[in-house]
Formats: structure tokens, sequence, C-alpha cells
């Protein structure tokens, strides 16, 4: 089983409003869900949040619609995802993604994934050296990995899994991948007003059309409004 962890817990002082800001009718965030639940390769999402009351309403919000949220500690992100994925089923490798960009690729988180079983390295992302836009970074873990990193990891190594894995190359093997050409000039994130107008507008023209829109689709659509442009390099 393959579980993805959608990581929106307080990724800024406005996250959780920016979060449920109307997009083709809907919150952003859950325009994202819907992203990613278009990967082929993913058995089960989870979105993650804080235990910050300023979590509350997007927390309800998500388990109104059946999404399943798993609420923890910014400090114990490994113990908290190792909590996760027990009380999940036990998985065989765990996707993390950000949750602050409804243009997450579907088709990258696929990639991800299959390099991931393929290469058995028990890390694997697109972040070294980082090739994409900002905000579609995947990282993929093994099951095995992140209980030695539950078991081992004290103080602030708990606050990131992938800081403990990559920080020991010689116990953990580390693979990546690339995009076709660097595009990590630009940046999706949705952290600010601008962020927000760019993806929606991106969104909204190519959702419709292909549900499926992957990062070469958007970027040919930004490079075709002039307006857009601006955008794409300081949308946080």
């Amino acid at each position: 089983m393959i579980l993805a962890i959608l990581e929106a817990g307080l990724l800024g002082p406005r996250s959780a409003e920016m979060m449920m800001a109307p997009m083709l009718g809907e919150p952003f965030i859950w325009r994202q869900v819907e992203r990613v639940r278009r990967a082929r390769t993913l058995s089960k999402i989870v979105v993650a949040t804080s235990r910050d009351l300023r979590d509350d309403k997007l927390c309800g919000y998500l388990i109104s619609r059946g999404q399943i949220v798993f609420r923890g500690e910014a400090e114990d992100m490994i113990g908290g995802y190792a909590r996760c994925a027990k009380t999940l089923g036990g998985p065989s490798h765990i996707v993390h993604l950000r949750a602050d960009t409804p243009l997450v690729d579907p088709g990258v988180i696929d990639e991800a994934v299959r390099y991931a079983v393929s290469s058995r390295a028990p890390y694997v992302s697109n972040t070294a050296p980082a090739t994409y836009p900002k905000g579609l970074e995947v990282e993929v873990v093994s099951a095995t990995a992140l209980a030695v990193a539950d078991a081992e990891a004290e103080g602030e190594e708990r606050a990131s899994v992938s800081q403990f894995l990559r920080g020991q190359p010689e116990r953990f093997e580390a693979a990546y991948f690339s995009a076709r050409r660097d595009w990590s000039g630009f940046d999706w994130t949705v952290r600010s007003a601008t962020g927000f107008a760019l993806a929606r507008a991106v969104f909204e023209t190519l959702f419709p059309i292909n549900p499926d829109f992957g990062v070469e689709e958007a970027l040919d659509f930004i490079d075709r409004r002039p307006d857009l442009a601006a955008m794409r390099t300081a949308a946080a």
C-alpha cells in the first residue's frame, strides 16, 4: 500500500484561511485533494494538520467531505507520520506532499512512487537538484526507513523525516529524479494573494478541459498569458 500525506498544518500565517478560499466553487484545499487523488499509484490519502485552533475549520471541512485527517505536532513530524502510517494499515511507502499548491501534478507523484518501488531506495524525491516549480516537491520514504527514523531520531531531528534520512547517506540511499527542463525558478505555492491568483487562473482554465493537466500544460498556459508572467517567479 502507498500512503500519501498532504501536509497542511499552518504552512504560513494565513494558510488555513487561504486553503478555504474558493476555486471553481470549492475550497482550494479540496481542489488539491482532488488532484492528488488522480495519481494512480496511491492507495490512501491523509491530510495532516496541526493541533492549533486555527486549523479547526480546515479539519472540520475536510472531515465533512469524508477526507481522512491526522492532527499532530510540527516538532515531531517523524512520530506523527509513523503513527499515521500504523493507524492506516502499514503502507510500504509514504509519500510526502505540500498542501499549498493546487497545481500539484499527479503524473509527477506517480513518477516518484514508481521510482521508489523500482529502485528500492529508502528515500526518493525531485528536490536535489530542484528542477520542478516550487510547490511541486514530492518525497517518498520507505516504511522501513520511517520506522528507523522514529526509533532513533531525537530532539530537533524529529521535525523532518527527509532531513534525518538525507543526513545519513551511508545508511539510507537517496535517489532523485528531475524534470525535462529546469523550472525551479517558478514559484507555484499559494501563500499570498499573488500566489492564489496565479494558481486560480491556471486551474480554472485548464481543469474543466483536462482535470489531469500537468506541469507542462500549466507552463504553456502561463507563457500565453503576459499578465501572469510577473507572477510565476514571485507567487509567494
